[in-house]
């Protein structure tokens, strides 16, 4: 396989930071009217609790009526976010070079996908419903041991500067959940594997624990990353033919080659040794058909 120079820093540095930016000032676009992200809010949880997925009202419950777990979760929901995604993009311009260009490019189609979401169907978080609702914003309850105000997690004076109706979809499991699968693919540790899957099972509980996020957001995060990974896919095949950098993308076979079927692939055993016996008639090589005739033609 042909290994891909390691993309040059600065300008990861530089196209991250561009990225980071249309997020910011995406969600700030797309705040939408108030109301309507209101009507969205009360529908996906109507839509929750008839089919009894509204699983976001009891841990609600229990982070705000315990400090020992609404605060450590206030304080996840606020930081991890915004650090462990940096650093597994840095662990991968670093340590693993020839997958960090197709993880790169998930993760920044799937960001813009998610800032689709926001501008389409700006949503009320659950803690932003009415009390009558029985939900508790964590982050205001808790304030006072945080950096962040009432106002989610921006730091207190900074509200007005984030948009606090885009909850549909969640990035914060969105990203949490291309973290987990960069590295379960690709530690080498069983401990650093195991936290590549506890980070976005602990960052789908928080959201919906401190009442940030619904269910249903979680879900939507989940199928952007979906979503992402197959855009991904494409813009990698049309920029990449040869499949040599695409496999840090779910789906796509190490070295690049697609899965299944359309992947074309004249091995029947997807790799695995495989005599001639076992390859289908059109598949076999001239060498081994002559063989067989001059075989089966000494028999008789």
């Amino acid at each position: 396989m042909t290994n891909r120079r390691r993309p040059t820093w600065w300008a990861e540095l530089l196209l991250l930071a561009l990225v980071y930016g249309a997020y910011s000032g995406g969600r700030l676009l797309a705040r939408g009217d108030v109301d309507l992200a209101v009507d969205h809010g009360l529908a996906i949880l109507r839509v929750e609790e008839l089919l009894w997925m509204d699983f976001e009202r009891p841990l609600n419950r229990l982070f705000s009526q315990s400090g020992v777990l609404g605060i450590p979760a206030d304080f996840v929901y606020a930081s991890l976010h915004y650090l462990v995604t940096p650093a597994v993009l840095i662990w991968l311009h670093q340590r693993r070079p020839r997958h960090y260009r197709a993880a790169r490019t998930w993760l920044v189609a799937s960001t813009l996908l998610g800032l689709v979401g926001f501008a389409l169907l700006p949503t009320c978080p659950p803690r932003l419903l009415d009390a009558s609702y029985g939900f508790t914003d964590t982050m205001a309850q808790f304030s006072a041991y945080g950096w962040w105000g009432g106002e989610a997690s921006a730091p207190r004076g900074l509200g007005s500067f984030t948009n606090q109706y885009a909850a549909m979809p969640s990035l914060h499991v969105g990203w949490a959940l291309w973290c987990g699968v960069l590295l379960w693919r690709h530690a080498r540790t069983p401990l650093v594997r195991a936290l590549g899957i506890a980070y976005p099972v602990l960052t789908t509980v928080v959201v919906m624990g401190t009442a940030n996020h619904y269910f249903l957001d979680a879900v939507a995060g989940a199928a952007v990353m979906g979503a992402g990974a197959l855009i991904a896919r494409r813009l990698l095949a049309l920029r990449d033919p040869a499949g040599t950098g695409t496999d840090a993308v779910p789906g796509a076979a190490p070295g690049g080659r697609a899965v299944g079927f359309r992947g074309k692939s004249p091995i029947v055993g997807g790799g695995w040794d495989t005599s001639a016996r076992e390859l289908l008639p059109a598949q076999r090589p001239p060498a081994a058909d002559t063989a067989d005739d001059d075989t089966a033609a000494a028999a008789r």
